[in-house]
């Protein structure tokens, strides 16, 4: 049996035991795409949406959702997280969010920094849908991790994001 894996021999699901291994600082990069109208984006930008400032509500929405990924998916260890960065970047078709997790952890940081990507879109998505109804989310992606056994990773080709 893979020591790593999330099945135990009967083929039930385990949390990894990571209490071997030792602590190395990890870092992982996630990005979420909300593909929307000009206008919206415009208003999203500008603060000037119907509840308010958008970007500032989903930064801290994605920072409490990298914080509490494991009590979210199920089996994801509690990590202390040393930092999460959130920003922003627009496009002709929308927002991307990327999302920044790190940690000097036994385990890896991605769902965390998946984790905060995707309740960001969603929140951008919620404080701005009566602006556009047509909103996309999607695609999330992993851009790039660091740290652990594994080592350095980038994905090598990543998604293009859809557009509404």
């Amino acid at each position: 049996m893979n020591g790593s894996s999330h099945l135990d021999e009967t083929g039930a699901a385990r949390m990894v035991d990571v209490g071997p291994k030792s602590p190395t600082v990890r870092r992982a990069v996630a990005r979420a795409f909300v593909g929307c109208s000009p206008e919206a984006l415009e208003a999203i930008g500008a603060g000037t949406g119907p509840k308010g400032e958008v970007l500032a509500t989903a930064r801290v929405a994605a920072i409490q959702a990298a914080k509490r990924t494991s009590e979210a998916v199920p089996l994801c260890h509690p990590l202390r997280l040393d930092q999460v960065r959130v920003d922003f970047h627009r496009s002709p078709d929308g927002l991307e969010v990327v999302c920044e997790a790190r940690a000097t952890e036994r385990t890896g940081v991605e769902m965390e920094a998946l984790h905060g990507a995707l309740v960001a879109a969603l929140t951008v998505y919620d404080m701005a849908k009566s602006l556009d109804r047509a909103m996309v989310i999607g695609p999330c992606w992993l851009e790039s991790k660091s740290g652990g056994a594994s080592g350095a990773w980038r994905h090598p080709s990543p998604p293009r994001p859809a557009t509404p």
